[in-house]
């Protein structure tokens, strides 16, 4: 039996006749009347005695009525359940988040929007790989690119905010090997490279792909140096010592360029695609609680507050 043909036996019995019945459902009275019979052909029951003035419940249709009753209830708190669980600002958050942009600025603002919310249980995973959002279970995840190509059609993708990777160098390796003028100067520069793949060899030459602001013109220069390490913020801390030439996002350097710790060298460049992404797996429906995250962390993000 369907749900359709409970409600309709629980219909008929409330109403006590076929033409109330039809009026209840909204459709006409030989819709019931055939609807009824065929229902009742496919038991092998009668579930209702026929009088000319009333129809009343068989033995066999008082017990499907009994059950009927109890099964739509279900599917009524069921329903319940699922529209509270899509609307209610309460439950889990399953997140994911690159290392050094979640701890310094998404963390901060997950914080912030579970003490609006405190029936929230926002967990955080920090990694350098995008985990499988779906097969996972995660929510969604904040990354420093979109989804583009063919998985695209499983995930969605809303930019939050602009970023950009530039170039930058201390004054002191400045004054000691000069400023690259182009990006083909970096070929003599000590690059600092991070890789972002765990199986990538420290000792081979990566490639920095720049665009210039202007004319959007791409430059692929392949950059080599002394040290390379798997963590961003190591790195950082090289370039800060005067240890060579960095590709880094501006959400992470830049108090050191408003300080003068660091100088942006090649100002006309900028790695392209560096933006601030949430991406999720798609979902004929997202919860309420996702939606208000995700509008929250446009608002955070909106005037780019890691600009000097």
């Amino acid at each position: 039996m369907e749900r359709a043909d409970l409600e309709l036996v629980t219909t008929v019995h409330a109403r006590g006749s076929l033409s109330a019945a039809a009026a209840s459902l909204g459709v006409a009275p030989s819709v019931v009347t055939k609807r009824l019979a065929a229902l009742e052909a496919r038991l092998g029951q009668r579930l209702f005695e026929r009088t000319t003035r009333r129809l009343h419940l068989t033995p066999e249709g008082e017990a499907v009525c009994l059950h009927a009753e109890k099964l739509l209830e279900g599917f009524a708190a069921l329903e319940a359940d699922l529209s509270d669980r899509q609307t209610a600002l309460r439950g889990p958050l399953r997140l994911a988040a690159t290392l050094g942009f979640g701890r310094r600025w998404l963390g901060p603002a997950l914080a912030e929007f579970q003490q609006r919310h405190p029936a929230l249980q926002i967990d955080l995973a920090l990694s350098e790989r995008l985990p499988d959002l779906g097969a996972d279970g995660y929510d969604g995840a904040l990354w420093l690119w979109s989804v583009q190509g063919a998985r695209s059609s499983q995930w969605t993708s809303r930019r939050l905010a602009r970023n950009q990777r530039i170039v930058v160098a201390s004054p002191a390796y400045l004054a000691r090997h000069g400023t690259p003028r182009e990006p083909a100067d970096l070929a003599g520069h000590a690059c600092l490279v991070v890789h972002e793949n765990a199986d990538a060899h420290g000792a081979a030459p990566a490639h920095w792909t720049l665009r210039h602001e202007k004319d959007s013109a791409l430059v692929r220069v392949r950059v080599q140096g002394p040290l390379s390490s798997n963590s961003g913020e190591l790195v950082r801390d090289w370039c800060l010592a005067g240890r060579g030439v960095m590709l880094r996002s501006l959400w992470d350097i830049a108090p050191q360029i408003a300080s003068g710790e660091l100088k942006r060298v090649l100002s006309q460049y900028a790695m392209p695609d560096a933006d601030i992404h949430w991406i999720a797996p798609w979902r004929p429906k997202t919860p309420r609680r996702v939606r208000l995250l995700v509008d929250f962390l446009a608002e955070q993000f909106r005037g780019e507050p890691w600009k000097p």
